[in-house]
């Protein structure tokens, strides 16, 4: 096949041999299978983002750190400068979260580099060799989807002990080969701890995920592991072996709204107060 213009500089200098054939198109970047010596690999070729058609994207970016200073302000500002930076931390942070999830034993597609908006990594095949299918082209018994959604909600967790949160998790994001369920497309993935949405993302992760298990194995529909997880993480509690139950015990009351409103006045009122104090000052300086 002709090869796609922006795998033209990677053939050029040896990173890949061939492009063999388009494998999928995403909102997010276009997937290609390629053969780099005698191995078959995916390069995932990112969308530049005026031609992304992800919904909402500072909600996953929040929290990203950015260490040199000059190209975070430029970021902020939203310089041309600034905007191809934000486009390299976003490619690289799906490098950076694969590395780190198989770290923490969560199986993901092995990495092997990014050149130029380009990811190139493991292609996941099933037992005969051939692409592996994603979830919701598989079916199976009762049986098998209790443990595969066991493990998922295991994945759920060591990536949480990792930091990290998928933020896009559905059937259409995981692969199934012959070992069981592999996670992939994580340019996405929110860190947990500085994400002001996190624990809803985490609860959607986990609904979707459960969700399609439910259709063959419907007694999980009424598990409650997000919210078992994300109570054991804010406790700090957690820990990648820990085991997973799916009980958790919600709370039903209602809350004070009341009660937080007059907290809030207060608070209110202590720094009008504090106003006042200063501007008074201010006046007697004068």
């Amino acid at each position: 096949m002709k090869t796609p213009k922006r795998l033209l500089p990677l053939v050029a200098d040896g990173l890949i041999d061939e492009v063999l054939y388009p494998l999928m198109s995403g909102k997010e970047a276009d997937v290609f299978v390629v053969r780099c010596g005698r191995h078959e690999r995916c390069a995932k070729i990112y969308k530049d983002a005026a031609k992304r058609s992800f919904k909402k994207a500072a909600q996953y970016t929040e929290g990203r750190k950015v260490r040199n200073s000059r190209r975070a302000r430029a970021m902020e500002k939203g310089s041309r400068y600034g905007r191809q930076e934000q486009e390299d931390v976003r490619q690289n942070a799906e490098v950076d979260a694969l590395y780190k999830l198989s770290a923490a034993g969560v199986r993901v597609p092995e990495p092997y580099g990014c050149v130029d908006g380009v990811l190139i990594m493991e292609l996941i095949t099933d037992g005969d060799g051939d692409v592996a299918p994603r979830l919701n082209d598989v079916t199976m018994s009762a049986e098998q989807a209790r443990e595969d959604h066991q493990l998922m909600m295991h994945y759920v967790m060591r990536m949480l002990c990792a930091g990290l949160i998928h933020g896009d998790l559905s059937e259409f994001n995981v692969l199934v080969d012959e070992d069981g369920p592999v996670i992939i497309d994580l340019p996405q993935a929110v860190y947990a701890a500085s994400n002001n949405n996190a624990m809803a993302m985490l609860e959607r992760d986990v609904a979707n995920i459960t969700d399609y298990y439910a259709t063959f194995a419907p007694e999980l529909a009424n598990s409650h592991y997000a919210q078992e997880i994300w109570s054991a993480f804010e406790a700090g509690e957690m820990h990648p072996d820990m085991e997973l139950t799916g009980d958790f015990e919600l709370d039903l009351h209602e809350a004070d709204v009341d009660s937080v409103m007059l907290e809030i006045k207060a608070v209110l009122a202590e720094e009008e107060a504090l106003r006042e104090r200063l501007r008074a000052a201010e006046e007697e300086d004068d």
